[in-house]
């Protein structure tokens, strides 16, 4: 991730209220925050592809501000939110941990899967809205040492993926700047068609199925998840 990039990620949280939790990890629409029915139709999509359950213990990578971890960890027995942010996690750790049970930490995803705290203990991980704006390169990394590293990992929800099948019916008659969908640092981030997906997948050792939302969510038309076993 470029300086610029990290910066915006870091610096644009702090521009929102406090209290603003949907604004601070820009889960907006012409930058107006989502309503709770859309935040609904997200948990219930990972509740429901996790299979999570009072016996799970969630792993939810780039967690940002926790908002949308307290609201999974409400399904199983507790997870932990890791994210690069600091000012994020200061709110994490104000509004929504709860430890021990719900924790945050202060770290950057992969360098947290290179050496991560108690692996045995997860047995289920969310990426929600984040996995495009991770590199090639670092992608098939991170998916390769959760496979290694977390032997108790049955099931990773990958969600809000920009299909890139659907790259030209997302633009239309808007400028398109050729390879903007390989580039982890442009708004979207990286676009994978379902076959891309499946590519990057198998590598590592996961096996992948896809998921889409409902048509009233408001990425439907261009997003898919991926559960991965």
């Amino acid at each position: 991730m470029n300086k610029e990039k990290f910066s915006f990620y870091k610096e644009h949280p702090k521009t929102c209220d406090p209290n603003d939790f949907w604004g601070q990890v820009k889960r907006t629409v012409n930058g107006i925050p989502v309503s709770q029915d859309q935040i609904d139709m997200i948990v219930d999509a990972v509740v429901t592809g996790l299979d999570l359950n009072q016996k799970d213990f969630l792993l939810d990578l780039c967690c940002g501000n926790g908002a949308l971890s307290s609201l999974f960890f409400k399904h199983c027995s507790g997870g932990i939110g890791v994210d690069f942010s600091e000012y994020l996690i200061t709110i994490s750790n104000k509004y929504f941990a709860d430890p021990p049970s719900q924790t945050f930490i202060l770290q950057d995803a992969i360098a947290f899967c290179e050496n991560p705290v108690s692996p045995h203990q997860f047995t289920k991980l969310v990426c929600y809205g984040s996995f495009s704006y991770i590199e090639q390169d670092r992608a098939e990394k991170l998916l390769c040492m959760l496979r290694k590293n977390f032997p108790n990992l049955q099931r990773i929800f990958i969600g809000n993926i920009p299909d890139k099948d659907f790259l030209p019916e997302f633009y239309g008659d808007r400028l398109y700047i050729p390879g903007i969908e390989n580039d982890p640092d442009s708004p979207i981030g990286i676009w994978r068609t379902r076959i891309e997906f499946t590519s990057l997948a198998k590598k590592c050792g996961w096996q992948p199925s896809f998921h889409k939302m409902p048509a009233k969510y408001y990425a439907a038309h261009y997003r898919y998840d991926v559960i991965m076993t």
